[in-house]
Formats: structure tokens, C-alpha cells, sequence
């Protein structure tokens, strides 16, 4: 258990650092949208590269920021039981959540994404529109995003495992939001 939990750290801390890296995406997507703006406004010009450039931005910080919510907890819950019942009990919960659902469905959709990928790469596919972009890093960040999430999930049952043995102590602390 303790190779699996060092195992466990290094993919949290990948999950952090991409998770971060995300934030500064935010950052950068902004700008360029007050920019193109400005641009658009002040001389009247647009390309639909910067616009297609802000949905690949928006694409990344989704799917490279989804590993890093799930490591602090915050993703999307269902939560029909899971704030009424006893912290063992939410153990349980998402291992069998982990095992059955995220992982799998994570597996899966980043092997169909590949093909998907790599033939948008091997053809060179760019966006038909006039000044658009290429578009095989954006089907790139699908794999890599789903395949991220794959791991992050397999470290978050790693932890969960360890928690239902008794060896680590997992804050299963869930917040409904607020609406």
C-alpha cells in the first residue's frame, strides 16, 4: 500500500501542477478575448483565428483543470445520500463510484478520442475557416484530458482503499453548493 500511495502523491502532484497551469489558461484566454475585442472595436478587424484560439483555451481548461478538481474534491456530485451517511459509507461510495464509472468511462473515451486525434494530425486538418487554426492539439488535449482524469481517479481510489484499510485518514467532507 505504501508504493500505491507514493504512486498516488506524484499523480496528485501532476494533477496540481497541470491543474495550476489551467488557471494561468484562464488568465491567458481573457486577455486575448479583451484584445480581440479591442482590436475588433478600435479598427475594426477580426480573425477567426483569435476567436477559435479562445475556444481551444476553454477546451484546455476544462479538460486539463477536470483532474485537479476531482483531486480537491470539488467536482460535480449527485449527492441523493452521500451527505447523510457515515464517512466509511462515503468511502465506499466512491470506490464503487471510481471502479465502475469514472475510470472506465475516462478509459474509454480517450481511446475513441485517439483515432480521432491522430487523424487530424496525420492529415494536417486545419479549421475551414478563413484564418483558422490547426486542429489536432485541441483533439490532443481530449485524450490527454480524459487520460489525466483516468489517473486521478485511480489515485483517488488508491487513497480511498487506504482509508477503508485504516492506514490513511481521507477527508470525505462534501459541500452541497449554494443554489
Amino acid at each position: 500500500m505504501a508504493a500505491l500511495l507514493k504512486i498516488s502523491g506524484l499523480i496528485d502532484r501532476l494533477s496540481e501542477i497541470i491543474g495550476k497551469f489551467s488557471g494561468y489558461l484562464v488568465l491567458a484566454c481573457t486577455l486575448i478575448s479583451a484584445g480581440n475585442a479591442l482590436i475588433r472595436y478600435l479598427f475594426n478587424y477580426s480573425s477567426n483565428g483569435w476567436l477559435e484560439i479562445q475556444w481551444y483555451l476553454f477546451g484546455f481548461i476544462v479538460l486539463l483543470g477536470a483532474s485537479h478538481t476531482l483531486r480537491l474534491n470539488e467536482h460535480v456530485r449527485v449527492d441523493l445520500i452521500y451527505g447523510a451517511v457515515s464517512d466509511r459509507a462515503r468511502l465506499w461510495i466512491d470506490t464503487i463510484g471510481l471502479i465502475v464509472f469514472l475510470i472506465p468511462a475516462c478509459i474509454y473515451l480517450a481511446w475513441l478520442a485517439w483515432p480521432f486525434f491522430a487523424l487530424s494530425y496525420a492529415q494536417g486538418e486545419v479549421s475551414s475557416n478563413a484564418g483558422g487554426l490547426i486542429r489536432w492539439p485541441v483533439k490532443l488535449i481530449i485524450v490527454a484530458g480524459f487520460s489525466l482524469l483516468a489517473l486521478q481517479g485511480f489515485s483517488e481510489l488508491v487513497k480511498r482503499i487506504a482509508g477503508l484499510l485504516g492506514v490513511l485518514r481521507v477527508d470525505t467532507t462534501y459541500e452541497k453548493p449554494l443554489q
